[in-house]
């Protein structure tokens, strides 16, 4: 039985590896590491609490590991105030730091280490493509803490431990993430294009998201840099049809870009998360021939509301 560290484990994506992993039946021992005890975690799987930023008894989980997975940092679906910039920040710095360092610190090395970070490094595009190879890299605050995050990554990279950094695109899942949020706007009637509507939106299924994953951790000739991306993204206009016709909502209205900074302010967060074009495909997955099971967005939302 293969042995998998999971930071994060009590988050939405953490929570959809496990059970990704129970559902597939996958030979993995898994150590769910996270900032707070998990109740509904099953007897079979150890669990270990960690601050993120020390080391502690969690350093000795990572003794002869298989896989070590970090997906920890602050949600950014937030206002950007002074304090959770830096916490955005420092979340992700922090745990990536820690981990690195006691990975170095093992004298049974994991195998493979891999670690989250975010699409949104690559800049505002509404035409050309953003690949691992030829993607063009932002400016802003989004794109300096991605920047940091990655290069924190990589300082460790002389380690004998397999190294894979997963620039996640909007994951959609039943259970968490934006989804269910959208879901209940549109039902309300607000699921009309966002701003301009032609920004892209890079999307990819929770279920190919997991499955991306174990695929690259089994696949031994993979690392580096990785978009975690469906190969159709889509433009908001379109995003948004496909979504009102998911939950038969005919109605709707469209929301301007001051219809979206009041509704913003409203709820905490901001309209970057909206109005920014991240179009970005998967050139490195699909190099290696990896199959999505959800290749567009209308096949992906019908799963969702099945």
């Amino acid at each position: 039985m293969k042995k998998i560290i999971l930071f994060a484990a009590n988050g939405f994506i953490g929570e959809s590896i496990i059970e990704y992993i129970n559902r597939y039946h996958l030979n993995f021992q898994i150590v769910a590491v996270s900032r707070n005890h998990i109740s509904n975690l099953p007897n079979s799987m150890k669990q270990v609490i960690w601050d993120g930023k020390t080391k502690g008894k969690w350093v000795n989980e990572l003794e002869g590991a298989d896989l070590v997975i970090n997906l920890a940092g602050k949600s950014v679906n937030c206002r950007y105030t002074t304090k959770n910039k830096a916490e955005i920040f420092a979340s992700r710095l922090d745990s990536t730091r820690i981990i690195g360092e006691a990975i170095q610190d093992c004298k049974h090395k994991p195998a493979c280490w891999i670690n989250s970070a975010s699409a949104t490094i690559y800049t505002h595009s509404l035409e050309n493509p953003n690949t691992e190879k030829d993607g063009i890299i932002g400016e802003g605050f989004s794109v300096n803490v991605c920047r940091a995050w990655e290069k924190q990554f990589f300082a460790f990279k002389d380690l004998p431990t397999r190294q894979i950094l997963l620039r996640s695109t909007i994951v959609l899942g039943k259970s968490g993430g934006v989804y269910p949020v959208l879901k209940r706007l549109t039902r309300m009637g607000l699921g009309g294009k966002m701003g301009p509507g032609n920004q892209f939106i890079s999307w990819i299924h929770i279920h190919d998201f997991c499955k991306a994953v174990f695929f690259l951790f089994e696949n031994k000739q993979s690392s580096g840099i990785y978009n975690l991306g469906a190969p159709n993204p889509v433009r908001n206009t379109d995003f948004q049809t496909a979504f009102r016709k998911s939950l038969h909502t005919p109605y709707f209205i469209n929301q301007p870009i001051w219809m979206l900074k009041l509704g913003a302010l409203i709820l905490g967060t901001e309209t970057e998360l909206i109005l920014k074009s991240r179009y970005v495909l998967p050139e490195n997955l699909t190099s290696q021939q990896f199959n999505f099971d959800f290749q567009t967005i209308e096949s992906c939302l019908a799963n969702l509301t099945s």
